[in-house]
Order: structure tokens, then C-alpha cells, then sequence
């Protein structure tokens, strides 16, 4: 059984790891802890509770973990902690820290203050004792933002980061706005003909959209009622036969409903897209349009005919926002200062490991300070291929604070929408996009708890890590980071890198050549003066008129003038040597005597 008071923990994990990891790592003796393991795909096994036996693994475990300790989470100034010491007193190295959420809430970006109580946002009593009764005293940034420009009617997209109080920003004034309508226009609740709609992509978010109308209505004298896939037609067709004023369903059902005749448009007012993000990212853009055909015609319709739509979304990116745009001409996006950014009370632990690292010992090493030997883990599963009815029994039972389910083994259907109160994050396998980042870690860290997330990386997934945890750290947008743009981004600053380095090269090469060419041209003149000079050489005392007319122009003599010179000089050479032989007679008769 899980002990009281024990955290919550959400893991992710993927596909391609083995059924053989899943088992060994559940053989493994762990505390009880509430921990969420996420796959990106349907898990290959169900995951059972074991326990194991002390054996040579278990050595050959400690020996790993500890490695894995001294190498990533363990700061190296502190001495070594035992086994006993660590599991009470070794934290992970925390890498993102921000201010608390309630200090962001003081200003808006534009610098004016936010409200300090939701009677400062413009609700009725009805409404307020709603508000009351659920605990809440002081709203949040979107709501301060979101309420009011839903009271004066705008077509409006509310942007703000997951957990942040999306759902009451629209449900609040969308309730009052129905009590207004009755009083004002005489509107009441008929069969079949809702006055609202208000769409979500799972049926899980819808339940919890529709727990939150439900416990709203019993204050505003309302009433809701769900209609979701998965679910049974028939009691559905009983709910919607009575009278309503809202439908919170997914797009799929309702469209079925309206085509058998079970629900109409006629009175349809307002329009609420519940993670539109992920309705027009994830392929429910053809219902979403075949929802909207006759209800676009009454747009613009004036005394209180109109029609008005309410987006709401965790993340959007510059795609989905143009669909947006395309389809909900003149709509007015409110983002909150949050929006695409690190959630300020979670801390983020990036664990990098190599190809020799196994990741499930990382993953032991990272759960080891909240497990304790000689427990079992419990689990239960949450993926696409569990039925709905079993998902959400699943789901309860993990929520449950009595339960013995404190592991939820998951894909990233338990990654948008869902509120859960999970103490932990794990991301055994990366996402491959930024935008996923910030859904998983949204399961965390709600409505200004603490939280934490530890994400496993391998190598191929280290350069998204980086441009994450850059960003995060500058308090920087996270909107479209892929693994794809940032490999891109790394290339291309490669090639800028090269490029820059051959250009040094070329120009060192050039400014080489220029140099080698001045040394060439004076090596040249200096030849030049050289032969000036040897052309110039005669016997003592002999002087021609060459020699003469070069010495008095003290002009450097050109090559074709140095070879006259050599000959003015063999000439002369001849000459002073018969000058010699016809002044020195007794040279001659000596030389004929030896």
C-alpha cells in the first residue's frame, strides 16, 4: 500500500524500449511513491509489482548506481554519502529555478496591475459563491486577462502556460453570460438546444470540464450535461432530451448527436475550442469546421443574435495560430507572460548519458532518494490502446489518494489537458519538440505548486536538451524548437563556422602572395644593382667614356647598356695591355735573356 503523504511522479517513456527494461526495472525494491511513467507509444507489457531478491545484480545495480551518482547528481566538492545517507539527503543538481508564480501575477506585460480578488473582474454573486465554495480567493493571470474580456463579449484566443486556471477563465463568465441572456432576452433552458458548446480533443479533458461546469451550476442554477466518444449513446440521447444549457463533449459525438437528431443549432450562442492547439494540430480540423458552418452565419447578427467563440490553449505555434486566424477572422489573442515559457516553481534536472550508460540505471539512480528498499511499485496504465471506460478507472485510482496505485505508465495521452497533481516528472524519452516539453512538464508544478522534472538524456537527444535549457534559462521562448530546426541551426552555423575560416584563409593566402610578390621585386632590383655595378669595373687608372657617362648620370644603367659596358671593357683591357708592351722594351729583352 502507498504510504500517506507520499508524491506523485509522472515517467515517459517510449516504444522502442524493451519489455525486458520494463520488468527489470520493476523487479527492482522501491518505495512506494506516486510516480507517472509516460510512453510516447502503448507500452509493450503490462507492468506488474514485484519485489527482488539480494543476489549478485543487486551488487552489480549498487555498483552502476553509484557511478551514475558521482557522475551526474552529485556535487564533487561534498564527500561521498552512503547509500543510507543518499536516499535521505542526495537531491538532483537543480538546474532551472524562476521567481514564484504569485509575484508574476502582480503585473501584467503591459505594467498594470492585475486584480487582487475575482469581485474586482466584474462577477455576479451567483457566480462568486461558486468561487467561494471551491477555495479560491485570488485569480490567476489569465483569468484577470480572460474573465473580463468574456464578459464584453470578444471573439478571443486566452493563451497561458498548463495549469495556470484556463478552464474557470472561460467557465465563470461563460455561466454568467447565460444568466444574463435569461434575464435580459427571456432565454430558458429547452430539450436538445444548448445555448453553449463547449469542445474538448479527449474524453478525459471532457469529464473534467464537465465536473467543473457541474460544480459551478449548483450555485448559478444551470445545468450541463457530457457527451463524449467512448462512451454509450443511449444515455447520452436520454441527457440531451432533457432541458440544458450546456454540452461539453468532443467533436466527434456531437457532430454524431446533431446528425441523429439529438441535439440542434438553433440556440447555440457561445463556443468554447478547449486545447485548440492540439484540435487543430492533431486532425479534428474537418469536424471543427463542419461544427462551425451554420453557426458562422450568425456572426455578426446584432441585439444579442450574435455568436461568440472562446479558444484555449496551453502552447501555439506560428502554424496553428495561422489556422486559427484563417478560420476565426478578426479573433483577438490574450497571452499571458507565461505562455511558451518554464513553469517558475518546477526545476528542471537534464541527465546526460552516454552510450555506455544504461538508462535504466539512470532511471533507478533518479527515483532511489524517494524509494526505499523492500517495497513493490504499483502501477497502472494510460494509453490509447486501454479502453476509455478502463482508462479512466486507471486514472482514478492513480488520483486516489487511498489507492495503491502510485505509478501511472503512460504515453503522451496524459500529456495535454489532464489535471493531475503529480510531484514529479520523469521523461524517459525526450520528446523530439519543445512544444511536447511543455505539455509533459504542464502534468506538474499546477496553479503555483512545487514540482519537479528530470528528463534521461541519450545523445541523440542532447542538442534539443541544450536549446531547451538555454532557453529556459534566459526565460525565453520555448515555442518552436524541434529536433529537426535545432539539428538545421547547428548545421548551418557549421558552414557559417567553415566558411568564416576558409575566408581567413584565402585572405592570408592573398596577403602571403602580396608579400611574396614585394620580396620577389625587391630581389629583382637588388640583381638589377648588382650587375649595374660589376659592368662598371675597370683596371686602375683607365678611364673610357662609357665608364665616364655613367659615373657623371649616376643612373642605374639598363641590362642592354651593362652588356656594352662588359664589351667597352675587353676593349680596353686589350688596349692598356699593347700600351703596356710598347712602354716596358727592357720587360721584353729581360724575358728573351731568361
Amino acid at each position: 500500500m502507498a504510504a500517506a503523504g507520499t508524491s506523485r511522479t509522472l515517467l515517459n517513456l517510449s516504444l522502442s524500449s524493451s519489455t525486458k527494461l520494463y520488468n527489470t526495472f520493476l523487479k527492482l525494491p522501491k518505495k512506494p511513491n506516486r510516480v507517472l511513467l509516460g510512453f510516447n507509444f502503448r507500452p509493450l507489457c503490462t507492468l506488474p509489482s514485484t519485489t527482488s531478491t539480494t543476489g549478485p545484480d543487486e551488487v552489480k545495480h549498487s555498483i552502476l548506481l553509484e557511478r551514475l551518482r558521482l557522475r551526474h547528481l552529485k556535487d564533487p566538492k561534498k564527500p561521498h554519502l552512503t547509500d543510507t545517507q543518499s536516499q535521505t539527503a542526495l537531491k538532483p543538481v537543480v538546474l532551472i529555478e524562476g521567481e514564484e508564480e504569485e509575484e508574476r501575477f502582480k503585473k501584467s506585460k503591459k505594467g498594470k496591475k492585475i486584480a487582487g480578488s475575482f469581485e474586482e473582474l466584474g462577477l455576479s454573486e451567483e457566480v462568486m459563491g461558486a468561487v467561494k465554495e471551491m477555495g479560491i480567493e485570488v485569480p490567476t493571470e489569465i483569468q484577470c486577462i480572460g474573465i473580463p474580456a468574456a464578459l464584453d463579449g470578444k471573439n478571443v484566443v486566452l493563451g497561458s502556460h498548463t495549469g495556470s486556471g484556463k478552464t474557470l477563465a472561460y467557465m465563470l463568465p461563460l455561466v454568467q453570460l447565460l444568466r444574463r441572456d435569461e434575464a435580459l432576452l427571456g432565454r430558458l433552458m429547452k430539450p436538445r438546444r444548448p445555448r453553449a458548446v463547449v469542445l474538448c480533443p479527449t474524453r478525459e479533458l471532457t469529464e473534467q470540464v464537465f465536473r467543473v461546469a457541474k460544480s459551478i451550476g449548483h450555485h448559478a442554477r444551470f445545468r450541463s450535461t457530457m457527451v463524449s466518444g467512448g462512451g454509450r449513446l443511449r444515455p447520452q440521447e436520454d441527457s440531451l432530451n432533457n432541458p440544458i444549457d450546456m454540452v461539453v463533449g468532443t467533436p466527434g459525438r456531437v457532430l454524431q448527436h446533431i446528425q441523429d437528431g439529438n441535439m440542434v443549432y438553433g440556440d447555440i450562442k457561445y463556443l468554447v475550442l478547449d486545447e485548440a492547439d492540439t484540435m487543430f494540430d492533431r486532425g479534428f480540423g474537418p469536424d471543427i469546421r463542419k461544427f462551425l458552418g451554420p453557426l458562422k452565419s450568425r456572426t455578426s447578427k446584432p441585439d444579442g443574435q450574435g455568436f461568440q467563440t472562446i479558444l484555449v490553449t496551453a502552447t501555439m505555434t506560428m502554424a496553428v495560430q495561422k489556422l486559427v486566424d484563417e478560420e476565426f477572422q478578426g479573433i483577438e489573442h490574450l497571452r499571458t507572460s507565461t505562455l511558451h515559457k518554464k513553469i517558475s516553481s518546477a526545476r528542471h534536472d537534464f541527465i546526460k548519458l552516454s552510450g555506455s550508460e544504461n538508462k535504466l540505471e539512470a532511471l533507478m539512480q533518479v527515483l532511489e532518494p524517494s524509494l526505499a528498499k523492500g517495497n513493490r511499485i504499483s502501477t497502472v496504465n494510460y494509453h490509447g490502446e486501454v479502453p476509455a471506460e478502463q482508462r479512466v478507472e486507471n486514472l482514478n485510482k492513480f488520483k486516489s489518494d487511498d489507492g495503491d496505485c502510485p505509478t501511472l505508465v503512460c504515453t503522451d495521452l496524459a500529456a495535454r489537458g489532464l489535471d493531475l497533481d503529480v510531484d514529479h516528472v520523469i521523461m524517459f524519452d525526450f520528446p523530439l519538440n519543445s512544444i511536447d516539453y511543455l505539455h509533459r512538464t504542464g502534468r506538474t508544478a499546477r496553479m503555483g505548486a512545487k514540482g519537479k522534472v528530470t528528463s534521461l538524456l541519450a545523445r541523440k537527444d542532447q542538442q534539443l536538451a541544450a536549446r531547451i535549457e538555454e532557453a529556459m534559462r534566459k526565460n525565453e521562448s520555448l515555442e518552436s524548437l524541434t529536433v529537426d530546426n535545432v539539428r538545421r541551426d547547428i548545421a548551418r552555423a557549421r558552414i557559417t563556422e567553415q566558411q568564416g575560416k576558409n575566408a581567413k584563409l584565402i585572405t592570408a593566402s592573398n596577403q602571403k602572395s602580396k608579400q611574396q610578390g614585394k620580396s620577389s621585386k625587391l630581389i629583382t632590383a637588388s640583381n638589377q644593382k648588382s650587375n649595374n655595378k660589376s659592368a662598371t669595373v675597370k683596371p686602375p687608372g683607365v678611364r673610357t667614356k662609357a665608364t665616364s657617362s655613367v659615373m657623371k648620370s649616376g643612373k642605374a644603367s639598363t641590362p642592354a647598356k651593362s652588356v656594352k659596358a662588359v664589351k667597352v671593357a675587353k676593349r680596353v683591357k686589350s688596349s692598356s695591355a699593347t700600351y703596356s708592351r710598347k712602354t716596358s722594351p727592357g720587360c721584353e729583352e729581360a724575358r728573351g735573356v731568361s
